[in-house]
């Protein structure tokens, strides 16, 4: 890498590690920062690349609950914008307000491969201040380590009472909440569950989407950031993912067992509504 690459990436990388840039993390000192840049230097262009959008975006205004269930509960996934107003929920998710109110609670971490073996268990603080990094593009599933779901209700009703979950329901299911944060280039390798929506709160979150009857080729123990640099482009069009990253301010809906997953290209927070 030449000294003018070099410091072209710090200047862009280098702001994303402040407090100020990004709301949720700590300063860190110089020679962290370094090295932050050059695990950076192999994952920067995916995480940059937002993609293409091939998932009806729609007004949530524009579309009634029953036209939801007509054209999309049951059939594809699609991403709504204004379906509500989490600025309370967002204000709360502060990095200063969760580690004031909540950096002494024990969280789950769960391993970032398909199937989630290995559980560690570690105060919330500790996770901010030493988990929260660039992902590795070499690094495994089971060697990351991610906070979603696994979350103590009667610990972290106080944060989850205040969001609003979305008004779209499905007949006969009821919700969960998962609540999770998480570095860039991190994320949840493809699988598969029940219906549910996806916001984001902080950051931007990539997804890939492929319906029930097509599962996607990938490795259970390969980040999605592998994935996506090893895999993805050489895909035929006709086993292309439906995909789109979705932004504060959008929810994206996933209907019954499509298969998904999942990169933060920011230092994020989300939350899923799990519909069952």
């Amino acid at each position: 890498m030449t000294s003018a690459r070099f410091d072209d990436l710090l200047g862009r990388i280098g702001p994303r590690m402040s407090w100020q840039d990004t709301n949720y993390r700590s300063s860190i000192s110089a020679a962290e920062r370094l090295s932050v840049c050059l695990r950076s230097a192999v994952s920067e262009q995916s995480l940059q690349d937002e993609g293409l959008c091939n998932i009806d975006v729609l007004d949530a205004s524009s579309l009634s609950h029953q036209q939801f269930l007509e054209r999309y509960a049951y059939s594809q996934p699609l991403v709504l914008r204004g379906l509500t107003d989490n600025s309370r929920f967002r204000k709360s998710c502060s990095r200063s307000n969760l580690l004031e109110v909540y950096g002494a609670l024990t969280v789950r971490l769960s391993t970032a491969n398909t199937f989630s073996y290995r559980k560690v268990d570690v105060p919330f603080r500790d996770y901010v201040n030493r988990f929260l990094r660039p992902q590795s593009v070499n690094a495994l599933g089971s060697e990351t380590l991610y906070f979603f779901g696994d979350n103590n209700y009667s610990e972290w009703r106080g944060l989850l009472d205040q969001y609003q979950v979305p008004p779209y329901v499905l007949p006969q299911t009821s919700s969960a909440l998962s609540f999770g944060v998480a570095g860039a280039g991190t994320g949840v390798p493809f699988h598969w569950h029940g219906p549910g929506f996806s916001e984001v709160i902080y950051g931007r979150k990539r997804w890939f989407l492929y319906p029930p009857d097509r599962e996607p080729h990938f490795h259970p123990n390969r980040t999605t950031l592998s994935w996506l640099r090893e895999t993805y482009p050489h895909l035929p069009e006709d086993e292309a993912p439906l995909e789109c990253t979705i932004r504060p301010g959008e929810v994206l809906y996933f209907p019954d067992r499509w298969w998904h997953a999942t990169l933060n290209l920011d230092t994020s927070v989300f939350i899923s509504t799990f519909l069952s």
